[in-house]
Order: structure tokens, then C-alpha cells, then sequence
């Protein structure tokens, strides 16, 4: 694994789309001062996911976008894309090659980029620290710097060799598993108190539980003792019922009956309309014959009357009349 190619838009002094091409071995880049041998240097620490802005010589990251020229303006971002040759598969990706891209704006917005597809800063590091090539663990010795290496105190020495080593990668992720411990430990802790609060907050919960639970127990006692009471109720109410539909069946056959007697009275009277009918005809014939007799009778006395008045005194004649006429006309 070697690092085949570097491109850069807009990064510091290269605002102009470049592209340096390395081979496997030792790659010299020579130039006179300020060509921008050391930005080619920052642009590998960059791509490779360095935050430190010291490393970068500048005061802010956004400094490392090209602030342009008396003859050319400013860009609004900068843009490193670092291919690796992958043939031997030390990255764990089924490529032969693999290109990081990091991507700057000057609002402080930045993208990365592992063969064209969005990514986070974590996913780099942790692709480059599984073949050694973190960002602990690669040494970039920079200008005026190589004295201080050379003079470095043997535990310096032996950071260098072990980063050289590969070694510094498991220290690494030692070191961040005992940070995690560490952090979980105070989890813990935080969960423990937070346990004490619930389980203080849970006492007068269980109280109205039970009093919630004891209330659905007396609301489900009441619900079927109303339902019993209801199902005696509907018991009687059957009894009554049947009572009732008894008494209506008798009511109905004694109406029947009524209404067959009533049936046969209609009948009678009809035979007795008919028979006084016949009987007032009579009635009026025997009426107005008995009124005949009645005056016949009174006919008949009134003649027995006259009659019968010389005997009892005799007549005295009218003055005037004879008495043959007198006679006459008694």
C-alpha cells in the first residue's frame, strides 16, 4: 500500500486544480521557498482527518481555503482527494484503489468522502487506523522540526517506534476502551442514583396502584351485583309476564266467549225487534179496536142513560110544544 496520487482545488497557495502523481518508494518534492512544498505536507494531514489547526500553520481551519490574490479573488472552498493504491487489500475494502476527500467551505461547512460517497470524520480515521495510517499514527515531521526528533528523549523515541510499529493503534483503542469503562462506570453511577429517585418516586405510585387496583375491584363487585339485581328484576319481570300473558289468554277466550254470547243476544234481539215489531202492529189493530169499543160502550151507556131517565122522573114538558113533539124528542 502507497499513496498513488493527491489532488487539491483551493487548498492555501493551490487554487488551481492540481494533481501530484507518487510512485512506490521515496517521492522528493523540491521548489524554492514559498512554492508550497509545506502545504502539500498540510494537505496530507488534512485529508487524513487532522483537526488540529496548529499542525496546519494556520489560525482556523477555514484559513486553509484559498483567500486569493491582488490579481485573483478568493475561493469559497477547498478540496483534498488522497488516493491510495489498495492492490494488497490492507484497507479493508474490496478495491484496488481508494480515494479520501475532505471538503471545506468558508462558512465552516465541511463533507468527507471515502470513493465518492458521504461520510463522517470517524469512518476515515478508523479505515486509516486499520492499516496504520491514523491520525496517530503516521509522522509528519515538518520544517525546522527535524532537530528536535533527532534530539527527542528515549520516550519520544519509543512513541515514534511504536507508532512506526503499528503498536500506538492498540494503545489507542486501549486507551479509548478504559475512557469508555470509565464513562460507563459514571453511567452506572448516574443510573444508580437515578434508580434511587424512581424507586422514591414508585412508593406513592404502588400506593395508588393498590388503591387504584382495590377501586376496580370494588367497581367490578358493584358492576355484578348489579347485574345480579338486574337478573332478579328480569326474573320477576318474566314471572309478571307470564302472569300477565296468562291473565290476557283467560281475558281473550272469556272475550271470545263475550262476543259469541254477545253474538247470540244480537240474534235474540233481532228475533225480538222482529216480535215486537209484530206485536206493536197487533198492539196499534187491538188499540184502535178497543178505542171503537170504548166509544161504543160510552155510546151504548149514554143511551142506557136516556134510556132508563123516564122511569127514575117524568119529563116535564117545553112551553110552546106539543106533547107528541115533547115525546119525540125525548
Amino acid at each position: 500500500m502507497y499513496l498513488k496520487s493527491l489532488k487539491l482545488v483551493g487548498f492555501k497557495s493551490f487554487a488551481d486544480r492540481t494533481r501530484l502523481e507518487f510512485r512506490p518508494g521515496v517521492t522528493v518534492i523540491v521548489g524554492p521557498n514559498g512554492s508550497g512544498k509545506s502545504n502539500l505536507v498540510d494537505a496530507l494531514a488534512w485529508v487524513m482527518g487532522t483537526q488540529s489547526t496548529k499542525a496546519l500553520r494556520t489560525g482556523k481551519m477555514e484559513d486553509v481555503v484559498f483567500a486569493g490574490t491582488a490579481t485573483r479573488p478568493s475561493l469559497n472552498r477547498a478540496e483534498a482527494t488522497l488516493i491510495i493504491d489498495n492492490a494488497e487489500r490492507v484497507l479493508p475494502i474490496d478495491l484496488d484503489e481508494v480515494a479520501l476527500t475532505r471538503r471545506l467551505y468558508r462558512d465552516g461547512s465541511s463533507d468527507y468522502e471515502i470513493n465518492g460517497v458521504g461520510c463522517r470524520l470517524l469512518d476515515v480515521q478508523e479505515l486509516l487506523s486499520d492499516s496504520g495510517v491514523g491520525r496517530h499514527q503516521h509522522v509528519i515531521v515538518s520544517q525546522g522540526h527535524v532537530d528536535s526528533v533527532l534530539n527527542a528523549s528515549a520516550e519520544d523515541h519509543r512513541a515514534v517506534v511504536e507508532e512506526a510499529a503499528g503498536i500506538l493503534k492498540h494503545r489507542r483503542r486501549k486507551e479509548k476502551a478504559e475512557r469508555r469503562l470509565e464513562r460507563t462506570d459514571e453511567d452506572v453511577l448516574r443510573l444508580q442514583d437515578l434508580l434511587g429517585e424512581i424507586e422514591r418516586q414508585l412508593r406513592p405510585l404502588r400506593r395508588q396502584a393498590k388503591a387504584a387496583e382495590r377501586y376496580h375491584g370494588l367497581k367490578a363487585e358493584v358492576r355484578e351485583l348489579r347485574l345480579y339485581l338486574s337478573g332478579v328484576s328480569i326474573r320477576s319481570y318474566d314471572g309478571e309476564l307470564a302472569s300477565g300473558k296468562t291473565e290476557l289468554d283467560r281475558l281473550a277466550a272469556g272475550i271470545s266467549r263475550d262476543e259469541e254470547a254477545l253474538g247470540d243476544l244480537s240474534k235474540s234481539l233481532e228475533e225480538l225487534t222482529g216480535r215486537a215489531s209484530l206485536l206493536g202492529a197487533d198492539l196499534d189493530r187491538d188499540t184502535g179496536a178497543a178505542a171503537r169499543l170504548e166509544t161504543t160502550i160510552e155510546r151504548f151507556r149514554r143511551l142506557g142513560s136516556i134510556a132508563l131517565r123516564p122511569a127514575r122522573a117524568p119529563l116535564q114538558p117545553r112551553p110552546g110544544r106539543r106533547p107528541h113533539q115533547e115525546h119525540r124528542e125525548g
